[in-house]
């Protein structure tokens, strides 16, 4: 039965706020995945994050005053090169009729310099082309101003955001692991995607548009009021229809677009989940289904696009008739004026020329207003990851035990991802350098969090880690995990080539250590295989090869790396019986003479385990060989025999 809107707009609405996830993990079960669409509001403290932004242009504060004086030569130009007209019309009446035009004092200038380019006694036609050879000179002075100015502006931008870009990728390496299980991916990614592009639009585009706006703004002002003060008055007039129309038109738009970009992203959801779930869909023969949704989805998103291209599209024209109406009230009183001689044919012309002019900064700057909002917000966002607080630094004294002999003791260990709800309670084992100690228990039971703890993924709540008798919170973190390897269930593997892949594991290995940790892994023989041998390039994670495959590189990648303590979290769950066989002796090879810790599902694969801890609730009920643990005939034996199947 297929879902209704209501459902399907809950189901694929990604624009919730972060949270916990269930079982008191941080981010378990949470959405994963790409950037997600997502609108962003008005900023909350628009001033804070102005002056953090400004303090990435202080490398370019002289290129950015060269842009301002730019900015200003090229409004002058074009405000200069309007009101040149005005002194050529005048001239013309005067020449075809006789009449003597009473110029305003900036008129009057403005026909003195012309009449001193073209000299004495000079005819009406030498002054009009002197006249359009200086406008020709002006508006050329403005084009390459104009040029010069996107230019600089366009180097400032991109060196902020690249600056600003590192700034969060440096971060974010530096924060815990606690900050990425708490955040769903998209979200952390759309930091670098639509946070980052929406800064950048507003450094490169808005930021040049409002200052340039306000500085024609002002001197259209000037020059209108130099004109005519009367119809300054009328034109100043229409600002209130033209801020109020403005503001209403775009917070309407405003609201159908956010419901626009909600609506794109559930679709976009839809989609992605049914092009990855096509196998299951196709088994299930959910395509009826599937289809029925999607045009659910899809006509929602028709209507909500209809009417936020419809309100977005209409403020242009709305404010262009307007504007029109100014225009024609200006031009029908000044026609009034210039009968009664209060004003010139020039001047009457250039007026009208530059109450058109007047409101197209009004619209722009409100338009660039909505922008600019939205980057500041984005702005918040990018600090805010900034800001998050990175792992607690190491303290003075840390320092790593020589030598290194992997003697690991939990001692009353009692740990819980939120301070509400233990995850693991009051822990004791001691594994011994060479052993090789395993976990099992039911999903959810705390396995995995033990070797989080070891590794310092996060730091316990009461008891002690210790490593050959010194605390791991004494340890630097990165000499703790440079002795620590880990072959996790889900393989990750970089774009690359296959050699720089296993290489990761120790990247000062030469290509002879390589071979060997792959030889050590049982995966030279399959590498060899392939086309390019080590030199093959792997696609998208990997998916050129198998997972038996995968998983032999991530061993490979572990025996490389020569660390004395190994951890093994559930390495062969995900592959056959076959393929876990072949795994298997690679991961003996790996194991020898490492202190290792084993989490397993399949029991058969710790049978030869030192010693096996049974979890519960974030409790060891059990421990012991194999063989005790079946003799006991505990929960251990239910699981083993299959009297009680693992959850």
């Amino acid at each position: 039965m297929a879902r209704s809107l209501e459902q399907l707009q809950k189901q694929y609405n990604f624009s919730h706020a972060f949270g916990k996830g269930p079982g008191g993990r941080p981010g378990g079960g949470g959405p994963r995945g790409g950037p997600r669409m997502r609108a962003v509001g008005k900023p909350k403290n628009s001033k804070a994050t102005i002056r953090r932004l400004l303090s990435y242009m202080k490398g370019y504060r002289a290129r950015f005053i060269v842009v301002l004086c730019l900015m200003l030569v090229s409004t002058v130009t074009s405000l200069v090169g309007s009101y040149l007209t005005a002194p050529i019309i005048d001239r013309l009446t005067y020449e075809t009729t006789g009449r003597v035009v009473d110029m305003p004092p900036l008129e009057q200038a403005a026909d003195k310099v012309l009449t001193a380019l073209v000299g004495p006694g000079a005819g009406a036609m030498s002054y009009i082309l002197t006249a359009v050879m200086l406008l020709g000179v002006i508006y050329l002075v403005g084009v390459v101003t104009t040029y010069l100015q996107a230019r600089i502006m366009l180097s400032i931008a991109q060196g902020v955001i690249e600056k600003l870009r590192n700034d969060l990728f440096v971060s974010m390496q530096r924060l815990p692991v606690r900050f990425f299980d708490s955040r769903p991916t998209g979200e952390v990614m759309s930091r670098f995607t639509n946070d980052i592009d929406s800064i950048d639009g507003m450094i490169n585009n808005s930021l040049t548009s409002l200052v340039s706006g306000t500085v024609t703004l002002v001197g259209t002002f000037v020059f209108m009021l130099t004109t005519s003060w009367v119809l300054t008055l009328v034109t100043v007039a229409f600002i209130p229809i033209f801020t109020w129309g403005g503001q209403a038109l775009a917070r309407m738009s405003r609201k159908h677009y956010s419901s626009q970009q909600a609506a794109l992203g559930a679709v976009n959801g839809y989609i992605e989940e049914t092009v990855t779930g096509q196998k299951v869909i196709k088994i299930f023969n959910h395509e009826p289904v599937c289809v029925e949704e999607f045009d659910t989805l899809n006509k929602d998103m028709r209507g909500k696009q209809f009417r936020a291209q419809f309100w977005g599209g209409i403020m242009g024209p709305v404010m262009g008739n307007t504007s029109q109406i100014s225009y024609g009230v200006t031009v029908g009183i000044g026609g009034v004026l210039l009968v009664a001689g209060s004003l010139t044919p020039g001047g009457l012309t250039v007026f009208a020329n530059y109450s058109r002019q007047f409101s197209m900064p009004i619209n722009n700057i409100s338009q660039q207003m909505a922008t600019i909002f939205s980057a500041l917000a984005g702005a918040e966002r990018v600090f805010e990851v900034m800001d998050a607080k990175p792992e607690d630094p190491d303290s003075e004294d840390a320092k790593m035990p020589e030598p290194f002999e992997g003697h690991v003791v939990f001692d009353d260990v009692t740990f819980g991802y939120i301070p509400e709800k233990t995850v693991l309670k009051h822990i004791t084992l001691e594994a011994l350098p060479g052993q090789k100690i395993a976990f099992v228990g039911s999903t959810g039971a705390g396995k995995t969090t033990v070797t989080n703890l070891l590794n310092r993924f996060y730091d316990i709540d009461t008891g002690s880690i210790t490593i050959d008798g010194r605390d791991v919170r004494s340890i630097p973190r990165k000499d703790l995990r440079r002795h620590i390897a880990m072959v996790l269930q889900d393989t990750h593997l970089f774009t690359g080539t296959v050699m720089e892949n296993i290489r990761y594991g120790r990247l000062d290995a030469t290509d002879e250590e390589v071979i060997e940790a792959a030889k050590t892994a049982s995966a030279h023989s399959f590498i060899m295989r392939l086309k390019d041998g080590y030199a093959t390039k792997l696609e998208g994670d990997g998916a050129n090869l198998s997972q038996g495959q995968r998983q032999l590189l991530n061993i490979a990648r572990a025996a490389l790396s020569r660390a004395p303590v190994l951890v093994l979290d559930e390495a062969t769950s995900s592959v056959d019986t076959r393929t876990e066989r072949h795994i298997e002796h690679g991961m003996e090879r790996l194991m020898k003479s490492r202190t290792t810790f084993v989490i397993a599902h399949r029991l058969s694969t710790v049978r030869n385990a030192d010693a096996i801890m049974v979890l519960e609730t974030g409790e060891i009920i059990e421990r012991g060989t194999h063989e005790e643990l079946l003799a006991l005939g505990g929960r251990y034996y239910e699981l083993y025999t299959g009297k009680k199947e693992l959850d």
